[in-house]
């Protein structure tokens, strides 16, 4: 058909399989409103030939896809890279016609595909290593640079302008970096492409490390504004540190919120990914709050004190945390700070900060500075702001120009303090100090949709299809990157986003990693029951993540749970990006259905008991976690039902613990079967395992047994808005984990276990 030719041309699904074996057709409508977004017409049969005509002619025509990407054997920007001797001309006499870079020196060459699609394996379990699950399905077009090479005409010339400025007559020899690639046919045709020149694997971790897992928010100090900061991370890395032997803490996307009352308190639904948001500063942190003058001292001082019973009604009378009152203190605070002069120095220091942000920050801080006036949402705002880079968005900037100081100010010292916290982790012995954490889209809205309108797929929506999980599917009210607009520009929001977060990471997280290959596009307004999968570059986006992290020498940990599409877990383990395995998930879902014993989970993953979307391990150990979803409404089956299998599954898993020799009895005279032991003996399992990393939820450390988020929840249940709590649910601060007797003996197990080295018994 027609229709089902174009959409695989731009990489649109006109099908998916939501389990083994079953096959579901996306209606016609999802393809044309998925087309529609990426420009294509195709609501008409007529709209529908003549853009496939263009299309096939366009690719038939063109002498290069806009970005390429070659691999290397190395994580460098200097050394002498890949060796692809077809450097001046192309064709059958040449070796372009057959396999143009077979030929490497000192090992680091671009291997050749057998496809020409993104997400190809050349091994690492892949198809075409022989055997194991076949490599995701191909997008439009692909970006190997192997197979655009070999694509060429016969005698067509190249060259090369690197990152660096030089100009290069070969692709031999090149750094890795983001290059420019240009071909010259001989019969006049010329094409420029984005050339990715990126090392084969990510960096790995050094050796063995475990850590602790927390929403910064829910960890209050006596010290807090009401909710967690940036202080308290530092304090809690320097901590964890020096007295557990933490090798890392991972924590929630610090993404800067969309801003006004009352605000989304998701940190996955945030206005900006790429800056961080300063309602998590520590006001007493910034140098200047020394000097605010006598005029503004007493009105400070207010500020403390309000402060104060705010963080007061968190931790003794049971009160929720209010993000938009934690920031109406905040900001009030921070504009008496701001009205001290800069120091000779850190004028020097913000000057740099703006000039290296340049136009992302300029426009970060002027959504922000008309959202004080327009409201939050820039789809509402007057039409001529609407376009930030119009006449009338320039002139309001500059009406508005002590707002944008203002907000481009609180972005400085947001990144110096989360520098200074990871800074904190590494000189506390963290090998890897912090893991941030990269959520799956941004708001609307926001910032980020506002500044980059062009890189987001107008009128529609991330989700997920219809599973045996929800049946209804899943909408998350975010709206999709376009992959073409990225290849056409190198990928360069991403790569800006990445080298951002990276700046004060040790290992970035990233939600929903199996985006990087597809995603779930539902038309705005409808239900996700009728969407369709759009499929990304995913050689090209996992060689700029390859990139920019070897780069910051930063590990990346892929959140890869629930339906994953065959090859995508491979895919991702042969360039070395770590998984995310959760212990009440590990089951031999393939022959008996019981739990994984130790030694057949995998090496390269972090594994954890659990994260903030699913029960602290009390919760589910207890039953808790049925109890409260029938008391919300949210079961779909009789209570009865639900207790009993919950009961089954943790009786499983307890079974095999005790088989294990795990269940070994808590510190302080607790009895062998007490949920503390328990939790005990869930972590010496993981520590069994040969998971490089290992996560402890740090609520499950003093008995918490409220979740962070209850997805398929929203005003009925306090989402992100939680303090962690001890077994009887009273808030616990830092200073009163760090005192913990229940915390220091899970600790003292898991440091045990980790010396231990995962070594299981005898038989």
């Amino acid at each position: 058909m027609p229709l089902s030719r174009l959409a695989a041309l731009h990489g649109v699904a006109t099908s998916y399989s939501p389990s083994p074996g079953r096959t579901v057709a996306a209606s016609d409508a999802a393809v044309v409103a998925a087309l529609a977004a990426l420009g294509v017409p195709a609501g008409t049969p007529d709209a529908v030939r003549a853009s496939l005509a263009a299309r096939e002619r366009e690719l038939r025509e063109r002498l290069l896809p806009p970005t390429v990407v070659c691999w290397t054997d190395t994580d460098t920007d200097t050394d002498t890279g890949p060796d692809i001797d077809t450097g001046l001309d192309t064709g059958p006499d040449s070796g372009a016609g057959g396999d143009p870079v077979a030929g490497s020196r000192g090992g680091v060459a671009e291997t050749a595909r057998d496809d020409h699609g993104p997400g190809a394996a050349s091994g690492g379990g892949g198809a075409a290593a022989g055997g194991g699950p076949a490599a995701p399905a191909p997008g439009p077009g692909g970006s190997s640079l192997g197979a655009a090479l070999a694509a060429l005409p016969a005698g067509t010339r190249l060259s090369v302008r690197t990152e660096q400025g030089e100009t290069l007559a070969s692709v031999a020899g090149l750094p890795t970096g983001v290059h420019e690639l240009e071909a010259v046919a001989p019969d006049g045709r010329t094409a420029r492409a984005h050339l990715v020149v990126a090392p084969t694997r990510l960096p790995a971790p050094s050796g063995r490390s475990y850590g602790l897992l927390v929403q910064v928010y829910s960890l209050l100090s006596r010290r807090s504004w009401g909710m967690g900061d940036l202080g308290d991370l530092a304090e809690l890395t320097a901590w964890a540190g020096r007295a557990l032997g933490a090798g890392f803490v991972q924590v929630n996307p610090m993404h800067a919120a969309v801003p006004g009352a009352p605000t989304d308190p998701s940190p996955y639904r945030p206005s900006s990914r790429r800056y961080p948001d300063p309602v998590y500063l520590r006001v007493e942190d910034v140098p200047e709050f020394a000097y605010v003058d006598e005029d503004d001292r007493e009105r400070l001082l207010a500020l403390l004190e309000r402060a104060r019973r705010l963080r007061g009604s968190v931790l003794e009378k049971d009160a929720l945390i209010d993000r938009d009152a934690v920031w109406e203190l905040k900001r009030e605070a921070l504009e008496l700070v701001r009205d001290v002069p800069l120091g000779p120095g850190r004028r020097a220091a913000y000057c740099d900060f703006l000039a290296e942000e340049g136009e992302a920050l300029e426009d970060h801080a002027t959504y922000c500075a008309l959202a004080e006036v327009h409201g939050s949402d820039w789809t509402r705002w007057p039409q001529a702001l609407r376009d930030p880079r119009s006449a009338e968005t320039a002139r309001a900037r500059s009406e508005l120009m002590d707002r944008v100081d203002f907000h481009s100010r609180l972005a400085w010292l947001t990144d110096a303090q989360l520098t200074a916290a990871q800074r904190s982790a590494r000189d506390a012995g963290m090998p890897v100090g912090l893991v941030h954490d990269l959520a799956v889209g941004v708001h609307p809205g926001g910032a980020d949709a506002w500044a980059q309108q062009e890189y987001f797929a107008a009128g529609m929506s991330v989700g997920a299809p219809p599973d045996a999980f929800s049946v209804q599917g899943q909408g998350w009210g975010l709206p999709p990157w376009r992959p073409d607009r990225l290849a056409e520009s190198g990928y360069a929001p991403y790569r800006r986003l990445l080298r951002a977060l990276f700046r004060y990471a040790g290992a970035l997280r990233i939600d929903h990693v199996m985006g990087l290959f597809r995603l779930w596009w539902i038309p705005q307004d409808r239900p996700a029951t009728e969407g369709t999968y759009v499929r990304y570059d995913a050689e090209a986006m996992l060689a700029v993540l390859a990139l920019e992290a070897s780069r910051a020498g930063a590990l990346v940990i892929g959140e890869d749970l629930g339906t994953v599409e065959p090859g995508v877990r491979e895919t991702l383990q042969e360039h070395g990006v770590l998984g995310t395995s959760v212990l009440w998930f590990e089951r031999d879902w393939d022959g008996t259905g019981l739990p994984l014993p130790p030694g057949s989970w995998r090496a390269d993953c972090l594994a954890t008991a659990t994260t903030h979307d699913l029960p602290p391990t009390a919760s589910r150990l207890t039953g808790d976690h049925v109890e409260l979803r029938d008391r919300l409404g949210l079961l779909t089956r009789p209570v009865g039902e639900e207790r009993a299998e919950a009961a089954a599954d943790v009786g499983e898993w307890l079974a095999l613990l005790s088989r294990l020799g795990l269940l070994q009895g808590a510190a302080g005279g607790v009895c062998e079967q007490s949920e503390e032991a328990e939790i005990q003996a869930v972590h010496r399992f993981l520590l069994r395992t040969p998971a490089r990393l290992v996560g402890v939820w740090l609520p499950d450390a003093v008995g918490d047994r409220r979740p962070q988020n209850l997805p398929g929840t929203w005003d009925q249940y306090p989402n992100w808005r939680l303090p962690v709590a001890d077994a009887e649910g009273r808030p616990v601060t830092l200073e009163d984990l760090a005192a913990s007797p229940r915390l220091h003996a899970l600790m003292e197990v898991v440091r045990e276990g980790a010396a231990a080295g995962g070594r299981e018994p005898a038989g």
